[in-house]
């Protein structure tokens, strides 16, 4: 199980290397919801999402015991990939990604343009098979997305950054691909603010999450999911991160139109580019306000900003703009 400590120890490793992400607000939205709304925007993180945490941390903590590898490699649809081909290069080791065909195009020139090789192949299983081949290979380190203790510590950083920011946080929402975000989320929370909140959220098309807190072992889609948050595609959880999710204080699974109108307000009101990965953990924030008799203050964390031109036409394909969030 990651610690307390191992996050810090991760985010005194990793600073020289990240941005310190801001947290921002909306005064709008909090009008309309009656509460304060804050978000931690790992969207403008390097690479463009929170993997970078766990990207560098992984690498570094490498390099610091002195076990550099020959090659790194590493199973991604997206962010991931990117993270390790950029955490790679800053050590100058080569690495190689293997990534499903559907694996959004933006994110597979960002890891080629990190100096990665690419390989893609047909199906999720196919990856999954294809990077535990590679890994008996001599010399390679295979650094999975989330079911590695130096992810998740490194994923951890953004909130235990974030408690350096705010204060008073009544609750935490993350979104929840494998849990490896969500599970350095909990930790760093139960240990510096144990009195908030901790929850998760994923799309409900890919419920594998929930489906493994509700029958109290882990579940794997059938099959291959459709969400439009992409980051949220992951068939299973980890045996890492499932411990921890068992521990959060609730989880929520959205839709994807719920997905695709937060997508849509959360541009429009920060400002920033969002993966419908990031907004969606917004439904489990406006479903637990709608429980709450008392105003609060809640922290998102945005997780990233990584959108290719597909998916950018899909969600504006129809406008939510004109309903407003007050009238969820």
């Amino acid at each position: 199980m990651t610690t307390a400590q191992d996050i810090d120890s991760a985010l005194n490793r990793i600073k020289r290397y990240i941005h310190k992400t801001p947290i921002i607000t909306s005064s709008f939205l909090n009008h309309q919801l009656g509460h304060d709304v804050f978000f931690k925007v790992e969207a403008w993180q390097k690479v463009g999402a929170f993997k970078a945490r766990g990207g560098i941390n992984s690498v570094a903590h490498l390099v610091e015991q002195k076990k550099s590898p020959k090659r790194i490699i590493a199973n991604s649809s997206g962010n991931h990939a990117q993270a390790i081909a950029w955490a790679a290069q800053q050590f100058n080791i080569p690495a190689t990604i293997y990534a499903p065909q559907n694996i959004s195009k933006v994110k597979a020139r960002a890891t080629l343009h990190y100096g990665a090789s690419l390989e893609l192949i047909e199906t999720r299983a196919g990856v999954d098979d294809a990077v535990a081949a590679a890994a008996e290979e001599n010399g390679v380190y295979w650094i999975p997305p989330y079911n590695h203790p130096d992810v998740i510590a490194g994923q951890g950083t953004a909130a235990r950054e974030a408690l350096t920011q705010l204060e008073n946080v009544d609750a935490v929402f993350a979104p929840c691909g494998g849990g490896g975000l969500l599970s350095g989320t909990l930790v760093a929370f139960r240990a510096h603010s144990p009195n908030s909140n901790v929850f998760g959220v994923e799309p409900l098309l890919a419920n594998d999450a929930a489906k493994s807190l509700r029958q109290g072992h882990i579940v794997k889609l059938a099959q291959p999911s459709s969400t439009l948050a992409d980051g949220a595609r992951t068939p299973s959880v980890g045996p890492l991160t499932f411990p921890h999710l068992q521990q959060l204080d609730d989880f929520f699974e959205a839709p994807e139109e719920a997905i695709i109108y937060w997508t849509q307000w959360l541009t429009h009101l920060l400002k920033v580019t969002l993966e419908p990965t990031s907004a969606m953990a917004m439904f489990g924030v406006t479903e637990w306000l709608k429980t709450q008799k008392s105003k609060k203050r809640v922290l998102v964390i945005l997780s990233g900003g990584n959108i290719d031109q597909g998916t950018r036409h899909a969600i504006w394909e129809n406008d939510f703009l004109d309903r407003l969030p007050k009238e969820l």
